[in-house]
């Protein structure tokens, strides 16, 4: 039986979470205040300590502060209902061994106090809920783990390989690992290694003297030596060619390099991540990526989803754009009603967060009035731009429209009806494609022959007998 103290300022919690705990054989004693776990902590010391950030007097980053330095075996766990990328690092940075977001699963409290207990680190599925201070947002499992890992790593000098989509916010993984290290008052050096030719990219990357080359007039400093103390973000690493892959190992091997046509050794203090959206593994097998640099980039991998992966921050990012444009464009401020968010959240948005981003920017300008609704959407062609790559759209918009008036009229039987128009569009459309014939027809539906057959008896049996 471990000794487990809470401190929350917020009764109900306490009570939830420290019945849930005694019930799982643990001994509990709850805190309202930091100030009374201090005096507490003076007689004796818990297994393990659970508390808030947010309390009245001494906040919960102050108490793990000062708890960490007086008790530093004493582990700590660290939750809150408001996080962001800095409150999760810093948490992690002061020292606390796990990180439960409100409103957190009790059996996933109690799974991360028994790991705690038993001195086992946490474990990389459990995710907390976070809308970050940084331009990253997100309130989906898949981007909670992705501010998880940011807050974990970034205190860190460790390499982070970031992959994903294109559009879907790698640079700003970059910076939020960034500017969340001991390396925030240093550079944030960027590069897109696919945007400069190969033959430019070694004096981009590493500078060049004077007469290095055709044009070289003057020394001219690197990226490396621009971030020097800092972070160096490289993008699209993996459109890096084979000859600078090689130079790339050696400094981060060697943490030394020369300028291009120099003979002086340069030291290098630089943390580097690197993004791609191409499968590395893959260019390595087939011999188109060092392997050997691969594992010096891939220390921690940080994948961020495509849009489509997480639907449900749609209406969130796009809140947060359109606010954000009108801001910056300087026009009045509008906003989306629930139905235009339904529609944006069908989307598939292949451009990812960066797509949807510029579609925001579109409708602070065009879209008349205050109210940006579905057809606005309409108008400002998101058919075939935010909606490319969901072609069934219209017809479930349309599908929605006439189930909505059908349902307001008090029909009956809806679901049939639906079936049946769906099935006789589907063949009258597949006959028409193929010219009546029903072999070729019905391999375009997927259906054999005599089962298509049977479809069009029982459609044309349904319009003589309407019953």
């Amino acid at each position: 039986m471990s000794k487990v103290w809470i401190v929350d300022d917020d009764r109900g919690v306490r009570f939830v979470l420290a019945t849930a705990l005694r019930d799982a054989g643990h001994a509990v004693t709850e805190f309202a205040d930091a100030e009374h776990v201090q005096r507490a902590l003076r007689r004796e010391v818990p297994a393990l300590l659970v508390s808030d950030v947010r309390l009245p007097g001494v906040d919960g980053l102050a108490l793990l502060r000062e708890t960490k330095a007086a008790y530093p075996g004493l582990p700590v766990i660290v939750m809150s209902a408001f996080t962001d990328v800095a409150t999760t690092a810093a948490a992690y940075r002061e020292g606390a061994v796990d990180y439960l977001a409100k409103p957190f699963d009790l059996a996933a409290a109690v799974a991360a106090v028994q790991r705690a207990c038993a001195g086992i680190a946490p474990s990389e599925n459990a995710h907390p809920r976070a809308v970050p201070r940084h331009a990253l947002l997100g309130e989906s499992p898949p981007m909670r783990e992705v501010f998880r890992l940011i807050g974990r790593v970034a205190a860190s000098d460790l390499n982070v390989l970031v992959t994903g989509e294109t559009g879907t916010g790698k640079e700003l993984v970059a910076r939020a690992l960034h500017e969340e290290s001991a390396r925030r008052a240093r550079p944030f050096v960027a590069l897109n290694t696919a945007a400069i030719p190969a033959e430019l990219l070694e004096s981009e990357l590493f500078g060049h003297e004077a007469g290095a080359f055709t044009g070289a007039q003057r020394r001219t400093t690197g990226r490396f030596e621009q971030a020097e103390g800092g972070t160096l973000f490289l993008d699209e690493i993996g459109d890096m060619p084979l000859v600078l892959q090689t130079r790339l190992l050696r400094v981060l091997a060697g943490g030394e390099f020369y300028r291009v046509g120099g003979r002086e050794l340069i030291r290098s203090d630089v943390r580097v991540i690197a993004a791609t959206h191409q499968d590395l593994d893959a260019k390595v097998a087939r011999g188109e990526f060092r392997a050997d640099l691969k594992h010096r980039l891939d220390v921690v991998r940080i994948h961020l989803p495509a849009l489509r992966e997480r639907r449900s921050d749609i209406p969130l990012l796009a809140t947060q754009f359109l606010l954000a444009a009108a801001n910056e464009l300087k026009v009045p401020p509008k906003r989306f009603t629930q139905a235009a968010l339904e529609v944006l959240k069908k989307g598939d948005f292949p451009g990812n967060v960066r797509q949807l981003e510029n579609l925001c920017r579109r409708l602070a300008v065009i879209a008349p009035g205050t109210t940006i609704r579905r057809e606005d959407l309409d108008d400002v062609g998101t058919r075939d731009t935010a909606m490319r790559g969901n072609a069934s759209l219209p017809w479930e918009s349309a599908l929605r429209d006439w189930a909505d008036a059908r349902l307001a009229d008090g029909a009956a039987n809806l679901h049939a009806q639906a079936r049946e128009r769906f099935e006789r569009v589907l063949l009258d459309a597949a006959l028409a494609a193929h010219d009546g014939h029903r072999q070729n027809a019905a391999k375009a539906l997927g259906l054999g022959r005599n089962t298509l057959t049977r479809k069009l008896g029982s459609s044309r049996q349904r319009k003589k007998d309407p019953r």
